[in-house]
């Protein structure tokens, strides 16, 4: 699928509204997984790229050593600087806003590059995998996330489903698009190879659970939280309200009221420079 330049936008609200709405809710659960994942791997030299509201900037934290120099970077500016202001404990972390297409670093600069859920808006997914083998040291390793198809992440289905009855003439199709839109082993392993990883890569396919207070959570989360939030007010000054009421509907109707849980998957995929 061809990625628009607007999926990759996490400016406005939506900072704060990510933050307190999908982060509890479907990247937290995750933050820990991939922290211990960096940990096993003992580096002295970490990027993280796409680190949104630095959530497992935070994980790893708490995690690495102290002598381990985090370098935590993401495209748009007002998420690393709510990363910033929520802060890590006990050490000195380097905070830079870049491009995973065209890092500000040197050759072989870090022996460790990771990313949560953040390829999946990469717009030149081999590029940005280039540019990551680039600044890793020989031997250093990429270890990145993405979701699993959209089928086996309810919620997230539940809000794509209710998207399409509620607009049936144009359909609002950025879940599956972008950030379960990159989930084929065959499609990864390619990119990877043409940004000239030359390991075969591993993936390890984990399922959680994911919670919310009420099915509110999920419907102004993935509906205002994201970038989707600026096509559904590009359809009218009431649609993202109006969305938002019909997902949350929805939800309410297929996991009930009050706290809610469903199943979210993703891959972590692991390879070699």
């Amino acid at each position: 699928m061809t990625t628009p330049s607007t999926d990759k936008l996490f400016t406005g609200p939506i900072p704060e509204l990510y933050e307190r709405y999908l982060v509890p809710m479907i990247f937290q659960p995750y933050a820990g997984d991939m922290a211990a994942r960096v940990a096993e791997r003992r580096p002295s030299r970490v990027l993280e790229i796409a680190a949104g509201t630095g959530v497992v900037t935070r994980a790893m934290a708490r995690v690495l050593p102290e002598e381990a120099e985090l370098t935590i970077t993401d495209l748009n500016a007002p998420m690393l600087a709510r990363a910033e202001a929520a802060g890590v404990s006990g050490r000195v972390v380097q905070w830079r806003q870049a491009d995973a297409m065209q890092l500000p670093f040197d050759d072989e600069s870090f022996d460790l590059v990771v990313c949560q859920f953040g390829v999946m808006f990469f717009p030149d997914k081999p590029r940005a995998f280039a540019e990551a083998r680039r600044v890793l040291q020989p031997g250093g390793t990429l270890l990145f996330n993405v979701w699993d198809r959209i089928e086996e992440n309810e919620f997230a289905n539940a809000v794509s489903r209710a998207l399409a009855e509620c607009f049936p003439e144009s359909p609002p199709d950025f879940m599956a698009r972008t950030p379960h839109g990159y989930h084929r082993r065959d499609v990864i392993e390619r990119d990877l190879s043409v940004g000239g990883f030359a390991t075969p890569p591993s993936f390890d396919t984990v399922g959680k659970r994911s919670r919310a207070e009420s099915a509110q959570a999920p419907a102004v989360g993935f509906c205002q939280a994201t970038p989707m939030r600026a096509e559904l007010e590009a359809r009218g000054a009431d649609a993202l309200q109006r969305a938002t009421d019909y997902c949350e509907a929805a939800l309410r109707d297929k996991f009930g009221d009050g706290p809610i849980e469903g199943r979210i998957s993703a891959h972590v995929i692991a390879v070699s420079a």
